[in-house]
């Protein structure tokens, strides 16, 4: 195999002999660019946010945004990777003139106070600044919203807060990003001052070009391992061979990891780059989604085929996070409070796992069978979810947490419901945050099957629906705020289908 090298602002460094337990961000600062910081280690701030070549299509290139505290340096072999330090036309000290648009917004709105969170901001928003179609404002739909409240496809925002300027600049994405001291309203004009990207502009053009391949990557420091598979048959093989080994996409969990709880996991495999895994299917019958593919890549190509993930979708992390993020490492976690799993419940989902015998579909209600548990055998891999189609009249996912985004789950609910005349003719309903696992909340959903969809019977399932599972306390709610809400979110989901915003579903 070649040395391991990732491109850093249009320099080439080497990282033969670098552990893979040392981050990105850790690697970038050792590598004298100190501009990202760390904040939090555990993808919450924003203040390391680099931007990365990823693909957009065949052809064609796109920066986004990740956190570099989370993944290591070596998971970016053959990579290009961006700095706030890179994103300016000189590489010593800058003038006025030397600034990158966003970089001079910034300044001109005053958008930093202490500069600790401002390199993070900056390369979100220069994410944003060279997003394909960013640079007007979206065309009327007919739906309700302005360009304050729309979403960026220009549909109605699902919430006052997903807002989009008069240049089509999504705020969401800096939904990772956290200010501590300068306040978000001038960073909120320098993000809606920035104009389009000018013809000439070296990054931008570098969009016009393939992101680089995914190479075969193999590096093994002081008894640990990092090896990046090329086929399904060589992940097999060092599964057979190494069953403890730990499977990772964006390493948004296994980063946390590392940093908070010291984990050194003596061999990862890194599936992110796996085209058997990166499949999205839309059938007659069924969405099959890829394991691997990152929520934003879900969010982009589903383009609202599936309206309840596109209320989860702004609600889960953040944007940096659901660059990185995949279905498969949610679910494979089997994290009780994971937000995949309670809007994949309700959608009836399932799962495929994926071995050198061959492979088996799992309902996902399932797959767990206790914390952090699941059916999935030594040597399989999560391969894809399968979503089956026709999907329900009515749907919804709403997620209680102390912050309302970039936050974790205290209850998170998906809802599903068929109507037939008035009369509920199916309903699933998935729970996250009140027991060992995600669940079905199956008496509720007993009470409600064959009933009217009336408030008397919406208002009696609901305190069913407080009886669900078996919620504790914890230092994010208390067992009987998680009850309560659980009551409260489908009484509210109610109250939305019988109003005139109700979604419909794309036939």
């Amino acid at each position: 195999m070649d040395s391991i090298a990732v491109t850093v602002n249009g320099r080439k460094r080497g990282c033969d002999g670098v552990s893979p337990h040392v981050r990105l961000l850790d690697w970038l600062r050792a590598e004298g660019l100190t501009g990202a910081k760390e904040g939090c280690a555990e993808g919450e701030c924003g203040a390391c946010a680099v931007l990365v070549a990823r693909p957009d299509g065949p052809d064609r290139s796109r920066w986004t945004s990740v956190n570099a505290c989370l993944p290591s340096a070596v998971a970016f072999d053959g990579q290009e990777i961006i700095t706030a330090e890179g994103l300016g036309t000189a590489p010593g000290p800058c003038t006025e003139q030397d600034l990158h648009p966003v970089q001079r917004e910034m300044v001109d709105r005053g958008g930093s106070q202490c500069g600790y969170c401002t390199p993070g901001f900056v390369c979100a928003m220069a994410a944003e600044y060279y997003r394909p179609g960013r640079s007007a404002v979206p065309g009327d739909t007919g739906q309700p919203g302005t360009a304050e409240n729309r979403t960026a496809d220009g549909g109605a925002g699902l919430d006052a807060g997903h807002a989009c300027g008069p240049n089509g600049f999504d705020l969401h994405a800096l939904s990772g990003n956290l200010c501590r001291c300068t306040g978000y309203r001038p960073i909120r004009d320098a993000a809606y001052a920035l104009e389009a990207p000018a013809d000439t502009d070296p990054l931008l053009q570098r969009q016009d070009a393939p992101a680089p391949p995914a190479r075969h990557t193999r590096a093994s420091v002081d008894g640990a391992e990092f090896v990046r598979p090329q086929t399904m048959e060589e992940l097999f093989d060092r599964l057979a061979r190494d069953p403890e080994a730990v499977l990772v996409t964006g390493a948004t969990d296994l980063g946390v990891d590392v940093n908070l709880k010291h984990a050194r996991p003596r061999l990862v495999l890194a599936v992110d780059q796996l085209d058997h895994l990166r499949a999205l299917t839309l059938g007659a019958d069924a969405v099959e989604i890829g394991a691997a593919l990152t929520l934003t890549e879900v969010e982009d190509r589903l383009a609202g085929r599936v309206p309840l993930l596109d209320q989860f979708f702004p609600q889960f992390a953040s944007r940096l996070i659901r660059n990185a993020a995949s279905f498969g490492g949610n679910l494979a976690t089997g994290s009780p409070i994971g937000d995949a799993a309670p809007a994949l419940l309700a959608l009836n989902a399932a799962v495929i796992l994926a071995s050198a015998d061959g492979e088996r579909e799992v309902p996902l209600d399932e797959f767990f069978t206790g914390y952090r548990q699941s059916v999935r055998k030594p040597g399989e891999v999560l391969r894809s979810v399968r979503i089956p189609l026709p999907l329900a009249e009515q749907t919804a996912f709403h997620k209680i947490s102390k912050r309302r985004f970039d936050d974790i789950s205290s209850v998170a609910v998906g809802v599903a419901i068929q109507l037939d005349g008035g009369t509920v003719s199916a309903v699933r309903i998935g729970l996250g945050g009140v027991a060992a696992t995600p669940i079905r909340a199956r008496a509720t959903e007993d009470a409600l099957t064959g009933q009217p969809w009336t408030h008397e019977v919406a208002a009696a399932a609901a305190a069913i629906m407080a009886t669900e599972g078996t919620p504790i306390d914890d230092l994010r709610a208390s067992a009987r705020y998680r009850s309560a809400m659980l009551e409260q979110l489908l009484l509210k989901f109610y109250a939305q289908t019988q109003s005139d915003s109700a979604v419909e579903v794309p036939r």
